[in-house]
């Protein structure tokens, strides 16, 4: 009967452990940004790489030509799967909004994370902490340069949703207005407010680079005289 050290390999288990609390590492980060695949996506995603990686050296030490011949070792040609075939959980996380793609860097992370498994599988352990400490500085670093760098990106746009209610009498001003000093204007609507005959809704639909949208317009539409009252959000197609 084999002995436990001999169906549990230290070093092995060693390897598996240590995708599992680098894949963990880098899910934190997307978990505590409400990525869609946060901690056990990019753990299963780290640790199905090791095993992968740890079956594709161990698990086939020869390959068989004929009967009683045996050719060369190729350690890689299981491992090499998994390259290809994270791309089919990592087009899981893409989402098409409009113009707009969401979840490329969540997908590139999960590829991120099954090369770091891999690198556990094959025992690369310097490889493989260093990956993951510069894999996690870029995604919180760069994140931190776009908001407080690259101002002007589109990662710093955001799609809001105005209704404003003013009286009849300044409506059209107020109209005028939105559409002269909005830059990136995507729609306007003017009407009657059904529930008041004396009041004017107008629907404003733009999009607004900076930082603390709502605040700022608040300020803005706050001033014009004949405003009644104000709701901005943010708003999906």
């Amino acid at each position: 009967m084999e002995s436990l050290t001999e169906i549990f390999d230290i070093s092995i288990a060693l390897r598996i452990i240590a995708a599992l609390l680098l894949g963990f590492a880098i899910g934190l980060e997307r978990e505590m940004t409400n990525k869609y695949a946060g901690l056990r996506t990019n753990i299963l995603v780290c640790l199905g790489a090791c095993i992968f990686t740890i079956i594709s050296i161990y698990g086939f030490p020869m390959v068989s030509v004929t009967g009683s011949e045996f050719g060369t070792r190729d350690t890689a040609r299981v491992a090499a799967q998994v390259v290809t075939g994270i791309g089919f959980i990592g087009g899981g996380t893409v989402l098409r909004h409009g113009a707009t793609v969401f979840g490329l860097t969540t997908a590139a992370t999960l590829w991120v994370s099954a090369a770091i498994g891999m690198a556990c599988g094959a025992g690369m352990y310097g490889l493989a902490i260093t990956s993951t400490i510069l894999s996690i500085i870029v995604l919180v670093s760069v994140r931190f340069f776009e908001k407080n760098v690259l101002t002007t990106s589109t990662k710093n746009t955001k799609r809001l949703k105005i209704n404003i209610s003013c009286s009849n009498e300044k409506s059209n001003e107020i109209y005028d207005y939105v559409i002269e000093n909005s830059t990136h204007l995507r729609e306007i609507s003017k009407k009657l407010n059904k529930q008041d005959e004396n009041l004017t809704k107008i629907v404003v639909i733009l999009d607004f680079v900076g930082k603390k949208p709502i605040q700022s317009l608040y300020k803005t539409y706050q001033k014009l005289d004949g405003v009644e009252s104000i709701s901005i959000q943010e708003f999906n197609e």
